[in-house]
């Protein structure tokens, strides 16, 4: 490589929450930025269930980078918070309000397209000022090294770009983190993964259906047995005038059960209580799905290389604790730190030094520690042996633990208990919070509601083709190296647009006759990917992601 390339100081790779911190903290202090986006607009390739915080304990809230950020860039406030416990049609509401609002200044439920494509304009204004600016439909595919130093990022769209600081956020399937080594794909149980439908519901039908006013909102959990065993649960936000029904589950437990996610979503969908809120109004416009680390397993302490500094998702630095969903928040502190660690470095002459500021703010500013929690480790490390995981099975749906949890649930402490931030970032990742004890507090406190569904939901042929598609003909991003049931069969019901009886999805498995004898194998189309990444974990695989611009293209997000 040469010093002809053209150069930048700085160099985000990503325009998502992250990015986009990032970059207007880097503007902000003078530093020539360019910032590279491989969706058609920022916000077209990310997906959220979700709401975004801005933490009081937080080094960076988005609104301060961002003026007029919720007025113009959200859906509504969050301001009810409810996890329901459920055994067939029975249910046990808890109100976890309480842990909702702990250290939150305010939560504001989003959906990404919209979100990400209005900081993108900001950022652009910003950076232009710098000498730099966003550009769309650029995959940035690498790290340009010299003499095994990061000097820069390499594209399939531009000639390589050099820079004195790169920062990937480049999302879950970070092809800079993994170049790096700072990101691997070898253990599912360090992943979530998320599917989602955004149905419409008019705005007066919202405040009907869930007694909310124009700048309310409410957030509501599912845990129980209405996921075939599946550890996680489901989701629904209310959106300004839609709603973000979706489920999450540990990716390990989905390969374990060969569950389907569509499927695992249809049981949500119309599960009674659902009913309720959706009758006469089921009208499903985009599916979708993502990949989600798991912060206190997957969260990097240590999320730099040279120049490169890794935000967001692809350091880890999603946090699902129990009823504790956070991440885009994370991103953008983690983004403004890694801006504000170069600023920094740069003005002391040492550039070279930004890594490793970045990572004593990421411990400093309590970042990491709301990630990967001490309290977890010590939990996890007794909670999550099998012998006493299945030991406290055994005793929560014993008649000792039912009667337990009558008599905590008769006082009001079962409540309680689930609204403590504490116990939340240390239940240790078994059956029992996700499956077990949810259905026994249904059984034992619950009330039956009569709910009956007045749809079916879409059918996942027809989810696939309404989603939007520039598919990137002759240069499939998937390939398997081994196409055997036993190295890539997971694939066939993990992955989120395939299932064992659907032929239209990305993953089959088929019977090929070969010299008299008959093997299962497995075979790909990318064609209606949705690049969640799952099979990347799941499968063996060459995955990237598609050219800039190609692939799919969520309308919401």
């Amino acid at each position: 490589m040469t010093d002809e390339h053209e150069h930048y100081e700085a160099v985000v790779v990503g325009a998502g929450p992250g990015g986009a911190a990032a970059a207007a903290v880097l503007a902000r202090n003078g530093v020539e930025t360019l910032v590279l986006e491989r969706g058609v607009e920022a916000g077209s390739k990310n997906v959220t269930g979700g709401l975004v915080y801005a933490e009081e304990s937080a080094p960076y809230t988005v609104d301060a980078l961002f003026p007029d950020f919720r007025e113009e860039a959200t859906e509504r406030p969050v301001t009810d918070y409810y996890l329901h416990n459920v055994a067939g049609e029975k249910v046990e509401t808890f109100d976890i309000t309480d842990l909702h609002e702990h250290d939150t200044a305010w939560s504001d439920a989003v959906l990404r397209r919209r979100m990400d494509s209005w900081m993108a304009d900001r950022v652009h204004e910003m950076a232009s000022e710098t000498g730099g600016g966003l550009l769309t439909d650029v995959r940035v595919n690498g790290l340009l090294r010299e003499r095994g130093e990061i000097v820069g990022v390499t594209c399939d769209e531009l000639d390589p770009i050099r820079a004195d600081l790169v920062v990937a956020a480049d999302g879950v399937n970070s092809e800079l983190a993994r170049d790096a080594g700072l990101m691997d794909w070898e253990e599912p149980e360090e992943w979530f993964q998320g599917v989602k439908a955004v149905v419409d519901v008019p705005p007066e039908i919202i405040a009907e259906r869930f007694g909310v006013a124009d700048d309310e909102g409410e957030a509501h959990l599912f845990s129980g047995d209405l996921f075939q065993d599946v550890r996680g649960g489901g989701f629904v936000y209310t959106n300004e005038d839609s709603l973000s029904i979706g489920s999450v589950f540990h990716l390990d437990s989905i390969v374990e059960q060969e569950a389907e996610p569509h499927q695992l979503l249809d049981n949500l969908l119309t599960h009674p209580l659902l009913a309720d809120w959706l009758e006469g109004h089921y009208d499903e416009v985009e599916y979708s799905a993502k990949l989600v680390p798991d912060s206190k397993k997957a969260a990097n302490p240590s999320p730099h290389e040279g120049r490169l500094l890794v935000v967001g998702d692809a350091a880890g630095q999603m946090q699902a604790q129990g009823p504790i969903i956070k991440g885009m928040n994370h991103a953008v502190s983690a983004g403004a730190l890694a801006g504000e660690a170069f600023a920094e470095a740069k003005l002391r002459g040492k550039p070279e030094q930004a890594g490793d500021l970045y990572e004593r703010k990421l411990r400093d500013e309590g970042v990491m520690g709301k990630l990967r929690p001490k309290g977890y480790r010590v939990a996890s490390a007794l909670g999550e042996r099998d012998a006493v995981a299945d030991l406290t099975d055994s005793l929560v749906s014993s008649s000792v633990g039912r009667l337990g949890v009558r008599l905590l649930g008769g006082a009001g402490l079962l409540e309680d208990l689930y609204s403590s931030p504490y116990l939340s970032q240390i239940v240790p990742d078994t059956q029992t919070p996700y499956v077990t004890l949810p259905t026994v507090i249904a059984e034992e406190l619950g009330e039956r509601v009569t709910g009956e569904a007045d749809f079916e939901p879409k059918d996942l042929a027809t989810r696939i083709g309404d989603l939007t598609y520039d598919t990137d003909v002759g240069n499939p991003h998937i390939e398997l190296r081994d196409n055997s049931v036993e190295a890539s069969g997971a694939a066939v019901t993990a992955c989120p647009v395939s299932a064992r009886d659907f032929g239209g999805g990305c993953y089959r498995e088929e019977t090929v006759k070969t010299n008299g004898s008959e093997q299962k194998r497995v075979s790909l189309d990318t064609q209606p990917c949705v690049e969640c990444g799952t099979c990347a974990v799941v499968a063996d695989t060459d995955w990237e992601h598609p050219r800039g611009g190609k692939g799919v293209e969520y309308k919401e997000g």
